[in-house]
């Protein structure tokens, strides 16, 4: 199997769970994070995936304070922790290249490779709907555009709206959605 690049400070989900957190500690193919809740979990590398960088959107959390630590347990005096209340929350950005995925595809078929970026985009739509994210870009490539057909068959079965992403800022290659969130 082939292997996913992963290092300290990476938000990942568990595979099989609603679990997310920052990863602590890596070694050999053992992972500890530390849960949005302040829990330690320790797992496999190939039962987690990174989750993208969710910083705007997060509300206090113990992996941001930890993050915030210097290695002797000190917090960063330059890093204040700032009110995003009136800033516009930015799109959250999914890249499904491969390469971004995982360490080598050596030895995946075309079919796994598509396989790992729609679970990939699942994970992470279900990720921005749960924590009411509006925005989310999907960079996908331009290709044949088997991905791309693929994301957009996926994402029809979700509340959104799909359009193409800016242009000048991600080429041909990326999808953006609009979120419909429940104001309840």
């Amino acid at each position: 199997m082939p292997k996913i690049l992963f290092k300290i400070g990476d938000r990942v989900s568990l595979l099989n769970e609603t679990t997310k957190g920052v990863i602590i500690k890596i070694k050999n193919t053992i992972i500890t994070l530390r849960s949005e809740d302040g829990f330690e979990y320790q797992c496999n590398i190939n039962e987690i995936t990174k989750t993208g960088n969710l910083d705007p959107y997060l509300k206090y959390s113990i992996d941001n304070e930890f993050l915030k630590k210097d290695n002797k347990g000190n917090r960063n005096k330059n890093q204040g922790v700032k009110s995003s209340r009136h800033k516009k929350k930015p799109p959250l950005e999914v890249d499904l290249h491969i390469h971004q995925l995982i360490k080598s595809n050596k030895g995946m078929s075309n079919y796994e490779m598509v396989n790992l970026q729609l679970n990939t985009a699942k994970k992470q739509l279900e990720l921005a709907i749960e924590k009411k994210i509006q925005k989310v870009v999907f960079i996908h490539g331009v290709g044949d555009g088997v991905l791309k057909n693929e994301l957009h068959f996926l994402l029809k079965k979700y509340p959104v709206e799909i359009m193409e992403a800016s242009f000048q800022k991600y080429g041909q290659g990326a999808t953006e959605i609009y979120i419909y969130q429940n104001t309840k």
